[in-house]
């Protein structure tokens, strides 16, 4: 399953490392605990900077970062991927276990829901409804994804494919309401079909 927390410690001197393992300990305890996957990179040889950008390429959505001057105030820093920069940023979040969970789950469920926003308007956005061959040429070479009642054959499918480059990417689950023709056929179609090219 992949993480989705992972907890940077930052240690610029020896003398804080103690305190700020045991921080970054009992917060990676408090998330276990409460099923968020979870991972600490301690790793030394990197800078904090190179982890942040490690991780974040790695897309892991939460990322906590705790140094010393966190640990004498009680609080740490939460950063979401999907927010690049200091907007992403959540300063002073309080590290008291059951207050550090609820923060994190509630980041967490924020980051889900902004994410799927953006995919279901980039979708909607990218998906044209086609009535004929030519309506569908045309939306693939715009990029978009085109979107008709499909009673084709499989030779009209290759047809597609070897003039458009666009290939059945599937039949949604959600069927506008019908009734539908086929775009290639002009015969009734008992369901809608989405072409596009691959990325």
């Amino acid at each position: 399953m992949p993480l989705q927390v992972v907890i940077v410690p930052i240690v610029k001197k020896d003398t804080d490392r103690a305190s700020v393992n045991e921080a970054v300990d009992k917060l990676h305890v408090a998330l276990k605990e409460a099923g968020i996957r979870v991972k600490i990179d301690g790793n030394d040889l990197k800078t904090p900077g190179w982890r942040y950008n490690y991780w974040e390429l790695k897309g892991v959505p939460v990322r906590v970062e705790v140094g010393p001057r966190d640990v004498e105030q009680g609080a740490c820093v939460l950063a979401r991927r999907d927010v690049p920069g200091k907007e992403g940023k959540q300063m002073g979040v309080s590290m008291e276990p059951s207050a550090f969970v609820a923060t994190v789950k509630d980041l967490l469920q924020d980051v889900q829901e902004s994410l799927l926003a953006a995919a279901t308007a980039f979708r909607d956005e990218n998906i044209v409804d086609v009535t004929s061959y030519d309506e569908l040429k045309a939306a693939v070479a715009e990029g978009k994804w085109a979107r008709g009642g499909w009673a084709g054959s499989d030779d009209q499918e290759k047809q597609i494919k070897e003039e458009t480059q666009a290939t059945l990417r599937c039949f949604p689950f959600e069927q506008p309401a019908g009734p539908h023709t086929c775009f290639m056929t002009g015969q009734p179609a008992a369901e809608v079909a989405i072409f596009a090219k691959s990325y």
